[in-house]
């Protein structure tokens, strides 16, 4: 049967997920994050709401993206198999689409314009609200449904922040009518809270949410630190860390965790990154995955450094407390460094490669504090050049008196310069 195409509308698809589900087939449970405290995180502080969803809502969502998915095929997209040019493509199929609606007399609002930015909002927050989206529209839905055909079809994340907070047969039912629509689907994930996992959840949840189909939780723990957990306003503790995740490991499902070097500041420094491996060596999590502190503005921390009741760890703090828990993890366990924010890649299985990751890390260790300035101007660059595809106009003139014979060696140029461009580059990067 030949998809109506005044029958396709826009699915709300979760813009915030794991960089492991970027290829995941997304649907919101939740909106949003009901906590909203942590005082590292900018993602909720511009006025976005916390609810809940019907299932009728979230049925209906899985339809059209069912019906974006038919009618993709049906015009002939991803044969023979699906490919970039796909997102090329596609904006004049939307264009129709919207065209024959509005001649039919539909009235869409999904193109209405968002609420409009403060003024004096940062370019990095801007950056990061062009694709954090409340309402997504119909080229959102596509390039999602698009997304996922080109990561093999076989993945789908539930969003939004904390879905072990609602009840489980909810959950599973999503599961399931995602199945139905999506016979081809293999895995499954969500975010967790480890307080929900730990207080929320009991096991039989948890494993009636397995049977469901349920394969992984991702949880922020940033830190197995109690201090840093309270002055971040974290709102768990490293026991619930440590009873949630272990919960969820009994249920038979995977668990990926994510810490923040650099949370504790330099005061906690040492004690964040050892309580922090203790913490992952008591969860034995599958994925273990690195996010290094970056100050946001408009987040609580930016006002305590204001304050002067935070102070930054330096860059090599921060690689030090990466080395500790590198060196003290004592779990089978991946360590992954897949986040702009942080300086050094770090990643490989421990225990077995451990020595290779501690290589790396005393390779930068080793090096003179001039050698660590130019690496981290070199490394930022790389993120920035990888997040953006290009340098903008303002970090071309910082960093142009750097460069000599096409390679960047900073010769005469002042530490104190190297510095500022390497924040420059860091205030525009995200996580």
């Amino acid at each position: 049967m030949t998809t109506d195409i005044l029958d396709i509308q826009p699915f709300e698809i979760s813009s915030i997920r794991p960089p492991a589900e970027n290829y995941s087939l997304t649907f919101r449970i939740t909106r949003n994050c009901y906590w909203n405290r942590c005082g590292f995180c900018p993602v909720y502080k511009l006025g976005a709401k916390y609810s809940r969803r019907k299932p009728a809502e979230i049925e209906e969502d899985i339809r059209r993206a069912h019906a974006i998915d038919e009618l993709l095929f049906e015009r002939g997209f991803g044969i023979p198999f699906y490919s970039e040019n796909d997102f090329a493509r596609v904006g004049s199929l939307i264009e129709e689409i919207r065209r024959a609606r509005w001649e039919a007399g539909y009235i869409d609002d999904d193109q209405e314009p968002e609420k409009p930015l403060p003024p004096d909002i940062d370019d990095r927050m801007k950056w990061f609200l062009s694709w954090f989206k409340d309402r997504p529209d119909l080229g959102d839905s596509f390039n999602n449904v698009i997304t996922w055909r080109i990561g093999g079809g076989k993945t789908c994340f539930l969003g939004d922040a904390d879905n072990l907070a609602v009840k489980s047969d909810l959950l599973a039912g999503a599961i399931g009518t995602v199945k139905r629509n999506f016979p081809m689907m293999e895995r499954f994930t969500i975010y967790g809270r480890t307080a929900s996992a730990s207080k929320l959840r009991s096991l039989k949840d948890l494993k009636a949410l397995a049977r469901a189909g349920l394969n992984r939780v991702h949880f922020g723990l940033e830190s197995g630190h109690d201090g840093v957990l309270d002055m971040v306003s974290k709102g768990e503790t490293a026991a619930d860390h440590i009873a949630g995740c272990g919960r969820v490991v009994d249920a038979g499902l995977s668990v990926s965790v994510y810490v923040m070097p650099g949370l504790g500041g330099a005061a906690l420094s040492e004690e964040h990154a050892a309580e922090t491996a203790r913490v992952i060596s008591a969860i034995a999590p599958d994925f273990v995955r690195l996010r290094s502190l970056e100050i946001f503005p408009g987040t609580p921390l930016e006002e305590a450094i204001r304050a002067g009741s935070f102070t930054e760890a330096s860059e090599e703090a921060v690689v030090r407390e990466i080395r500790h828990m590198v060196k003290n993890i004592t779990c089978e366990t991946v360590l992954y460094s897949d986040s702009a924010s942080n300086l050094l890649a770090v990643n490989g299985k421990l225990p077995d490669e451990r020595d290779v990751m501690l290589e790396t890390i005393d390779s930068y260790l080793e090096l003179s504090p001039r050698e660590k300035l130019l690496f981290s101007l070199k490394s930022r660059l790389e993120s920035f050049n990888g997040q953006y595809g290009g340098l903008t106009g303002d970090l071309y003139e910082a960093i142009i008196p750097m460069v000599h014979e096409g390679r960047i060696d900073g010769k005469g140029i002042p530490d104190v310069e190297i510095e500022k461009a390497i924040k420059l580059i860091r205030g525009k990067l995200m996580p």
